[in-house]
């Protein structure tokens, strides 16, 4: 295995060195120095202003290696900086950005850990239930309200979600946040609650389809011959078995716990990573942008090497050569 991990990092690299060169070319030949800083200063900005604002952030070097200038170019910088996390500073603020990503972090996490963990505990509950009473109207039902739950953009849940809780019951706050210990889950309950509703429907509909396909399998026609109860068969054979592809699909969403939740985020006044990234992009914030998109590929790229131990855990068959 310590071989095939190695390996797999190694290709892992080349990937983040890809990820790399596509985000020099989308923010410094697409998008030039020049119109970066003109969308910080305004359009209206003397040349003599956007000329003093690209020497203060390091924009006036050249974009590639010339003679005498191999190591004093962009090209060369963006790749150091980010292969060792030298994120350098805000074009918006000038405000160091590994410092505001340290604070967004705990924020955001707050929010996406238990998102994560509830939607999956409640969405593999309900679809082992819905898939035990199959062909039924349970089943249909549950169908149906998948469906209808996975085609409503998260926005309506958000909107929803805050007339309805807030506004009308006035069961918790329709935005703000307080760090304060004693009062710091009145501006989370909310945004979890609406969170895990609005990622309900798809799991269910997804595991749902996994667990089904299970349940027609040999084995569990076998274990079903052979006298084992309902709940036994459901969480011991088809549960176990189906943890591959729910496996893969978790892995999907881990980027998203360190990133933060965009929307969640803005609308409900979090300070986390997806706020960051949100105001970022009201702001024309480059230097931002560029690294929260780097850091979300490192972290789907990490995944997909966890996931593939994950896959020898859950399932004796699989090695790793």
């Amino acid at each position: 295995m310590l071989a095939y991990l190695v390996r797999r990092m190694g290709y892992g690299f080349l990937v983040v060195l890809g990820v790399l060169l596509f985000l020099y070319a989308l923010f410094f030949l697409v998008t030039k120095p020049d119109d970066i800083a003109r969308r910080a200063l305004g359009e209206k900005a003397m040349p003599a202003v956007i000329a003093q604002w690209k020497v203060n952030h390091g924009y006036d070097r050249p974009l590639y290696p010339k003679p005498g200038h191999l190591a004093d170019n962009l090209l060369v910088d963006h790749f150091r900086r980010m292969l060792t996390f030298d994120f350098g500073r805000s074009d918006a603020d000038d405000s160091p950005i590994l410092a505001r990503i340290e604070r967004g972090a705990g924020p955001s996490l707050r929010l996406t850990m238990p998102v994560f963990f509830l939607g999956l505990v409640l969405g593999t509950t309900i679809a082992l239930a819905v898939a035990l009473f199959r062909e039924t109207y349970i089943d249909r039902a549950g169908v149906i309200l998948s469906v209808l739950g996975l085609s409503l953009p998260s926005l309506i849940y958000i909107i929803g979600g805050q007339f309805l809780i807030a506004k009308l019951l006035k069961w918790a706050p329709v935005s703000g946040f307080d760090p304060d210990p004693r009062v710091i889950a009145r501006f989370y309950t909310l945004p979890i609650a609406v969170g895990v509703l609005a990622g309900l429907g798809s799991q269910v509909r997804f595991y749902r389809t996994v667990f089904i396909e299970e349940i027609h399998r040999d084995y569990v026609r076998t274990a079903w011959a052979k006298g084992a109860g309902e709940a036994r068969v459901m969480i011991a054979h088809v549960l176990r078995n189906a943890l591959v592809p729910i496996l893969t699909d978790v892995v999907i969403e881990i980027p998203f716990l360190f990133t933060g939740a965009l929307l969640t985020e803005a609308f409900f006044g979090i300070p986390g990573l997806g706020s960051l990234t949100v105001d970022a992009i009201f702001a024309n914030d480059f230097s931002v942008l560029r690294t929260m998109v780097y850091i979300g590929s490192l972290l789907f790229i990490l995944g997909q090497v966890l996931t593939d131990v994950g896959y020898t855990l859950v399932d004796p068959r699989i090695r790793l050569g």
